[in-house]
């Protein structure tokens, strides 16, 4: 009887000190709410942003032929810029409204991502459109530094003829002209190292 008494003191002792190790690792109540509420703050902080940007380009775009989208974080300005057949020069007639998206961005919004998406009609190979498609994002790209973008913040990718993303499905030549443009994507989330990447097929 003596004997036995220590052991279950013993025991007794050795799971409390384990329940007590297990609570240290639970979150406090007003620990997870504050959490929470930082959470949809940071969420409500975003949102604001992408509504914001969004109108600011709505504004800037509307003597522009672009279709703009807001979606979940971030806003898309679709066919900012159309390229010739076979061709990644930028045209003089889209430097405008690059011009004032890169400002718009500059002044108000430094810190959001920028996508930089090149698109190529489905004339010729595969591989070859790829490319096209990134020469176009990058000649887009390249202008929006040089026009007062940070260079961090901006990022180029090519979607080639992809064809869930051509405007005018299996176009090309002169028909095709809408398919062989640029995009650009405006993500809310923040810039941080981005490297020039093409996205899988």
């Amino acid at each position: 009887m003596n004997i036995r008494t220590p052991r279950l003191a013993m025991l007794a002792a050795g799971i409390t000190a384990v329940a007590l190790a297990g609570c240290s690792q639970y979150v406090k109540k007003d620990e997870l709410n504050a959490a929470i509420q930082q959470i949809q703050q940071k969420q409500q902080d975003q949102q604001q942003q992408i509504d914001a940007i969004k109108q600011q380009m709505q504004s800037q775009f509307s003597k522009y032929d672009s279709q703009i989208t807001a979606m979940q974080g971030r806003v898309s300005v679709d066919t900012v810029a159309h390229f010739a057949f076979n061709s990644a020069d930028l045209n003089d007639q889209d430097k405008p409204a690059l011009q004032n998206f890169a400002e718009t961005i500059s002044k108000y919004h430094p810190n959001v991502l920028i996508t930089v998406e090149g698109f190529a009609d489905p004339a010729g190979s595969r591989a070859y459109n790829k490319r096209l498609g990134m020469k176009r994002a990058e000649a887009v790209r390249d202008f929006l530094v040089s026009s007062g973008i940070n260079a961090d913040q901006i990022r180029a990718v090519s979607y080639g003829e992809d064809a869930n993303r051509q405007v005018a499905k299996g176009a090309t030549r002169d028909r095709g002209a809408d398919n062989r443009r640029v995009s650009l994507t405006v993500d809310s989330t923040g810039a941080g190292a981005v490297a020039s990447a093409a996205p899988a097929a």
